[in-house]
């Protein structure tokens, strides 16, 4: 699918979020300015977090209150030094919302939602919803159709 605004990448984001059960894990990978940051939004928007969501790229871990707690962890630090954040501390209480995956890969469970960025223009992205496990191909199929 397509996203050709700020806006439609919260609303998918949203739309996202409000489908994802308890306990969810979101791996978002895709370049520099590809929308990660931005989908993450909406999903704090969908559990009515009030408080700005900006990368957690020099924290690693950010941690919002909404309905669920927001776990939102950018591992592009991690390079070539990857270490157990203890995700499965995490994971069952809220959403965790993981950008850079490919630097956290030996952390990540079996089951998870990869949704792939792919930067076209300074507006317009390809999005990509890709389940990993039969969880989440239900929530894939709810968002898709």
């Amino acid at each position: 699918m397509k996203s050709r605004s700020v806006d439609e990448t919260i609303a998918l984001g949203e739309k996202i979020g409000k489908a994802l059960p308890k306990g969810s894990v979101i791996a978002l990978k895709g370049d520099l300015a590809g929308g990660k940051t931005t989908f993450t939004k909406g999903i704090g928007k969908a559990l009515h977090i009030r408080e700005v969501i900006n990368s957690p790229t020099f924290t690693i871990l950010k941690i919002y209150q909404g309905d669920l707690p927001l776990y939102h962890i950018d591992a592009y630090r991690l390079e070539n030094n990857a270490y157990d954040l203890g995700i499965s501390e995490y994971e069952n209480e809220g959403i965790m919302v993981i950008e850079w995956p490919e630097y956290y890969e030996d952390y990540l469970p079996e089951e998870y939602l990869e949704i792939r960025f792919t930067y076209i223009d300074d507006e317009e992205r390809e999005i990509e919803v890709i389940p990993h496990g039969e969880k989440y191909r239900k929530v894939a199929e709810e968002i898709l159709c």
